[in-house]
């Protein structure tokens, strides 16, 4: 067992500590902005696809704060999960280095939980059904659905029933929009919901794509299982289907061409940034893998809501 030793900003401020925290294991200003095109963008292909009236901006900003609420407690909710190995073979992490305490961390969490109540409820009260949804399947994946064992030896599984919380997520998020028209989501929003699936998959596996000098002792990673160049040809094999679904759900919204060329462009400089890094498997091109995956979902979801809108505009 790694000896663990207590950060050096123990005992700074909690705002302070905070922010080491954000910095290291949330980053806000990129988990912010990324959340904020994701649910735009989710809210905007709802009512392109019922060929409807935008709904006003207290619906855009309740769900995009309600959004980072819920990715902080899944943040929150893996540190509880993996304490036992990061003690082991990552101490020098916020939790385990006493950096931040996980009571702290739960109550924050907890409050998070209230504030999305209420902003849900002020939306609609029906719409609370979904956000209680979204925290049992959370809960689950937080216990790895009572099978931690069984999971951890089949990979894909794991994946699979981790990344489902992303469509229970978008579901939410649209209903923002086609709830106030009744009960029944518009025509091929389970393609968009199907892209928000896939795109988490391409985020999960390309930040746990490293260079075979990266390797860590008791870190899971899909280049240690896979090996290096069978891992970023399944991430690329996924990245290129979630262009294909892009494509399909611009001939949902109407606008086949504005939603898929803009997310071409993004897919050629994924498979670019993949062939350096197979080409040259290191630290700096491991991390532009994970740099292009955020890239490329960002992409996704602008070719997805607005390019539509801008066109129609145009």
């Amino acid at each position: 067992m790694t000896e663990i030793q207590r950060h050096p900003e123990a005992n700074a401020n909690v705002l302070r500590r905070l922010w080491i925290f954000q910095s290291e294991r949330f980053p806000l200003f990129k988990t912010v902005l990324l959340l904020l095109v994701f649910t735009a963008a989710s809210i905007c292909v709802s009512a392109l696809l019922a060929d409807r009236e935008l709904p006003g901006i207290v619906t855009f900003v309740s769900i995009w704060v309600v959004t980072i609420i819920l990715f902080f407690q899944m943040r929150v909710c893996d540190e509880w999960k993996d304490l036992e190995d990061d003690r082991k073979y990552r101490p020098e992490r916020p939790v385990p280095s006493g950096l931040v305490s996980l009571k702290l961390l739960f109550s924050m969490a907890a409050i998070g939980a209230l504030i999305a109540i209420s902003l849900t409820t002020n939306l609609f009260v029906s719409l609370v059904a979904l956000l209680f949804v979204i925290w049992a399947w959370l809960g689950l994946m937080t216990f790895e659905f009572f099978m931690p064992e069984w999971l951890k030896r089949h990979q894909i599984a794991y994946l699979v029933s981790h990344m489902m919380i992303m469509p229970l997520i978008d579901l939410f998020i649209t209903a923002a929009e086609w709830m106030q028209y009744g009960s029944t989501p518009p025509n091929f929003l389970w393609l968009f919901l199907v892209l928000s699936f896939v795109n988490g998959c391409v985020l999960e596996i390309g930040r746990k794509i490293w260079a075979p000098e990266s390797e860590l002792e008791g870190v899971d990673s899909y280049s240690a299982i896979w090996g290096y160049s069978k891992s970023t040809i399944i991430w690329l094999a996924i990245c290129n289907f979630a262009w294909v679904l892009l494509l399909m759900v611009g001939f949902a919204t109407g606008y086949p061409l504005a939603t898929a060329i803009p997310g071409l462009i993004a897919l050629l400089y994924v498979f670019y940034t993949a062939r350096k890094f197979l080409n040259q498997p290191d630290e700096k091109t491991e991390k532009a893998i994970e740099d292009v995956a955020g890239i490329w979902v960002f992409s996704c979801y602008c070719s997805a809501g607005f390019a539509p809108l801008i066109v129609g505009v145009v």
